[in-house]
């Protein structure tokens, strides 16, 4: 998938008649949208928003022609920014990349200087892939929870959806920060791969995907890091202890919250809405800064898969059925 500076080879999704249709294709500079750097990009990540403006079925894209992956990193080769210069190594997540602007499925990016993080000591471009949005989201839950009070031996820590990629990065951050977590998965194949992440028991989904029919539940969490929505987040909000939080980032169980006012204005329980997208700079720095400085590297690398963006299509579909383990890193070179 080599590429001159002035074409480039990249997956696009366009509109047809009747539909639309996705492919590789090769485009040139002139492509490319507005932006004041242009990138020679190395890797992009493969997440659930990903798998859904891929494959089409979800509402995520919005204008097409359009290049999806909502990361990217890689090389500067020209930039109209005093803050970014040729050859500097930097990163982007979120900030409608791969919605309303290219994103990262292609070798060439032009973007906004003020949407691109300098690449933090002790991270690889592939690494900052390996966290990516997911992982990013992850460490935005945790901010979120640790300012809302939670601090280590407070008690159980709760992650659903801990097989996935920002569950299995929030694992990780959880347990290496002195926190006791229970992971939940709907996936017991998995349980080796969490405990080796830090979890210190699972919980089967199915406990969480029922109603009790009670508006209160037993106070178990300390608090917890949402992936899933719907029935799940309801349960959750129901079990957590008095005073405390629950971060919620993610819908793959629905948008829809049926639960009533009690958990709030009986036990205090905050619920915390996670945004990684529009995330303002300074709070997108300092939650790179806690990952580059709080998530183990050796941990990262064993919950990270690399594909190759030739095999993009099959992934995506794969990540929608839940069949992908942790953090995909996506080479788009290949």
């Amino acid at each position: 998938m080599a590429a001159s500076l002035d074409r480039f080879r990249a997956f696009v999704v366009r509109e047809i008649a009747g539909g639309r249709r996705a492919g590789f294709e090769e485009l040139a500079r002139a492509d490319l949208p507005e932006g004041d750097v242009t990138l020679e990009v190395a890797y992009s990540s493969l997440n659930y928003k990903d798998g859904l403006a891929v494959t089409g079925k979800g509402k995520v894209l919005r204008r097409l022609p359009m290049i999806p992956g909502i990361d990217l990193a890689g090389t500067v080769l020209e930039s109209a920014s005093p803050a970014v210069r040729p050859g500097d190594a930097v990163f982007a997540t979120g900030c409608g990349l791969g919605e309303s602007h290219f994103g990262g499925y292609a070798t060439r990016a032009r973007v906004r200087a003020e949407w691109l993080v300098p690449l933090p000591p002790g991270l690889s471009l592939r690494q900052a892939m390996a966290v990516g949005t997911a992982g990013f989201t992850s460490m935005l839950c945790v901010l979120a929870l640790e300012q809302a009070g939670l601090r280590p031996g407070g008690g159980e820590v709760l992650v659903t959806g801990a097989a996935g990629g920002v569950g299995s990065i929030a694992v990780a951050l959880l347990s290496r920060l002195g926190h006791r977590v229970a992971a939940s998965t709907g996936r017991p194949e998995e349980q080796a791969f969490l405990e080796k992440l830090g979890a210190s028991r699972i919980v089967a989904r199915s406990e969480f995907a029922r109603d009790s029919g009670k508006p209160l539940e037993p106070e178990s969490w300390a608090g917890a890091v949402d992936t899933v929505g719907g029935l799940t987040l309801a349960t959750v909000l129901k079990q957590t202890s008095y005073g405390r939080a629950v971060a919620a980032c993610g819908l793959a169980g629905g948008a829809e919250l049926p639960t009533t006012v009690l958990p709030f204005i009986l036990r205090g329980v905050a619920l915390l809405g996670i945004d990684s997208v529009q995330c303002p700079r300074e709070r997108r720095l300092e939650a790179w800064r806690r990952i580059a400085r709080d998530l183990p590297k050796d941990l990262l690398d064993e919950l990270t898969t690399e594909i190759a963006l030739a095999d993009l299509e099959p992934f995506a579909e794969r990540i929608l059925k839940g069949g992908v383990r942790g953090r995909t890193v996506v080479d788009v070179r290949r």
